[in-house]
């Protein structure tokens, strides 16, 4: 196979579906999300046989990773009730988002416009391919897919899915593609394509958005890491603290905005800890902790820098003890990969002092780390978290995925 001439086909095509959604009007993409939506519980079994030729082929997947990867009725339901609540979303593309008039008598108008081609590459779980295509379409964007190797059967059957709900509303087949083959220089050459593609959006292995950063020619929504944190300040009310911090570990480890560390106040640490070790360990989770955490839950291994900078994406939490809030953010500035912070506590001040200091993508107060998401944000959906400080930061949803120009009306005035 030629991969230069696949590549530019594919991006070239996707250029040519975005030029007609860009001014596809509401009615026709709403109906498209709905008919897909229909069609995934239409097409249910389709999705899940092939869904079992991925997992029989994960060998070597860790259990959460494996967890990731598989589609249920429900998972497949929950994604199509996705596609119907983007549709019930206002469209964001063609918005007066400033308007003046200067002296002078021009009208000046900042509209939202569609980004154009975007390159989204993911991995593991292919009930994001329905969420990322709903989002673009609707944002008047073609995409190109690029899942991962280890759900290919899975997302050619809900591509098709997509694709023949295109043709059915008469919107252009080609603004949902897949790139059909696990082959990674695919991949290098459709980040070379920067006169088709307008971004690209890794979303994945920290070594793989590493990859796309070095190699893209266009800009990248990225985050590297999830590595979020979990403070238990001294006046936390410490059964509240206790139920979000095993919700934020437990609920689902391999996602990344699994809580991957925790810090107790020093004042609290032997009121909570011991507690708080038990019924993490009831659900199996192993501790790694800095020597006050060993003492007071013994079951703890012993941890290092390493653990403290790391997003295990599994049943694996480190742990310290800090001597007060300014050690939590400190600690959390030098480990955090400004994704998702927690505190728990009922002092105002520290709360307010938390979310002012501590840099992140979002910060919580009294709440769990697994809230930063799409749909919990009201966005409908997200095609990913960016922890990038530009273009855009936290949940990407439809207004993200738009930029803007100016539109300007005069009558017949030349600059002097």
């Amino acid at each position: 196979m030629n991969w230069t001439s696949y590549t530019e086909d594919l991006a070239r095509r996707a250029r040519a579906a975005s030029r007609i959604l860009a001014t596809a009007d509401t009615a026709r993409k709403n109906r498209w999300l709905l008919h897909a939506a229909h069609a995934l519980g239409n097409r249910n079994q389709e999705i899940l046989d092939s869904n079992s030729q991925d997992l029989a082929a994960a060998t070597n997947l860790s259990q959460a990773n494996i967890d990731r990867l598989r589609l249920t009725p429900d998972r497949i339901a929950a994604a199509a009730q996705g596609l119907r609540e983007i549709a019930a979303l206002p469209d964001p593309v063609d918005r007066t988002l400033d308007s003046r008039v200067r002296p002078n008598g021009l009208k000046i108008q900042k509209i939202s416009v569609p980004l154009g081609v975007i390159f989204f590459i993911y991995e593991s779980r292919p009930n994001v391919t329905i969420d990322a295509a709903g989002l673009c379409v609707k944002s008047g964007n073609a995409i190109i897919l690029r899942g991962g190797k280890e759900s290919l059967a899975s997302n050619a059957a809900l591509h098709a899915i997509l694709q023949d709900s295109l043709k059915a509303v008469d919107l252009p087949r080609d603004a949902v593609q897949l790139v059909n083959t696990p082959e990674r220089e695919v991949v290098g050459h459709l980040l070379r394509l920067n006169q088709f593609i307008d971004l690209t959006i890794p979303r994945g292995g920290e070594s793989l958005i590493r990859r796309v950063a070095a190699e893209a020619t266009m800009p990248v929504l990225k985050h590297y890491m999830g590595n979020c944190h979990v403070y238990v300040d001294r006046a936390a009310d410490l059964v509240m603290a206790e139920r979000i911090l095993v919700n934020a570990k437990c609920q689902r480890p391999g996602v990344c905005n699994a809580a991957e560390s925790l810090l107790v106040h020093t004042d609290i640490a032997a009121a909570f800890l011991p507690k708080a070790a038990a019924a993490l360990l009831a659900q199996g989770v192993e501790l790694r902790g800095c020597p006050a955490t060993c003492k007071l839950a013994p079951q703890a291994k012993a941890a290092t820098d390493a653990d403290f900078a790391a997003e295990f994406l599994d049943l694996i939490l480190s742990v310290k003890v800090v001597k007060n809030l300014d050690d939590a953010i400190e600690h959390i500035t030098r480990f955090g990969s400004q994704h998702t912070e927690t505190i728990v506590t009922n002092d105002a001040e520290a709360a307010r002092r938390f979310t002012a200091e501590v840099d992140a993508a979002a910060v919580m107060v009294n709440a769990s780390t697994r809230f930063n998401d799409g749909y919990e944000f009201g966005l409908g959906a997200e095609i990913g978290i960016s922890t990038d400080k530009f273009h855009a930061r936290g949940p990407c949803g439809l207004q993200e995925l738009c930029s803007y120009k100016y539109v300007v009306h005069g009558s017949g005035q030349v600059r002097e």
